[in-house]
């Protein structure tokens, strides 16, 4: 799976971005949520911590705190996510007899991948990711991702703690929202260069 940039290290609190295919609203359409909250619950059991998410009906935007991943390369680690979310995404797609989108992730898979039986590109191959060292990128990144689904032309919520896919109801009020992180503060406590 290619990638942009290399995470070198085996640890750490990662901004990550993943983009929909062509930035077609696939976890809208196949109503994916679950799937990335499946995969969030795949990464708390490695010991992984989800500290902030958005959910958008193209993209997903998450900070992720990586626990030591014992020389297994996070780059790897989120490449895997993306193929199982991706698998996840067509099964339901194909639930929802959803044949027009279907056929168009298939159309978008290249020679190389269809050689290797790859039947539908449901993401862009790379992902986007920014190390989170200081509180104050910390801060901007979870303002950022908060803000997402009533920005621009997005009309998802009235108010940003509102949208139930994004951590932001957490951050607002001290309550969980649809699916429970850990506050980014709760990190300092934690060596995340540590294996659990």
């Amino acid at each position: 799976m290619s990638v942009r940039r290399a995470i070198t290290e085996y640890g750490g609190l990662y901004f990550i971005t993943i983009t929909c295919c062509r930035w077609l609203h696939l976890f809208e359409l196949a109503n994916g949520h679950s799937v990335v909250y499946k995969w969030f619950d795949h990464l708390k059991s490695k010991g992984h911590y989800i500290t902030g998410y958005v959910i958008m009906p193209n993209h997903l935007h998450v900070l992720l705190a990586f626990r030591h991943t014992q020389g297994e390369a996070i780059n790897r680690i989120v490449g895997n996510g993306k193929r199982f979310m991706a698998y996840d995404i067509v099964s339901k797609l194909k639930e929802l007899k959803n044949q027009t989108i279907l056929d168009q992730l298939s159309l978008y898979v290249n020679a190389t991948d269809r050689k290797k039986n790859k039947l539908h590109e449901v993401f862009e191959p790379s992902f986007d990711w920014k190390d989170c060292r200081t509180e104050a990128f910390i801060r901007q990144k979870l303002d950022y991702i908060h803000a997402n689904p009533c920005k621009g032309k997005w009309s998802l919520a009235n108010q940003y703690h509102d949208y139930p896919h994004s951590s932001a109801y957490y951050y607002a009020t001290g309550k969980q929202g649809e699916y429970p992180v850990l506050n980014y503060s709760m990190l300092q406590d934690i060596d995340l260069s540590k294996p659990q």
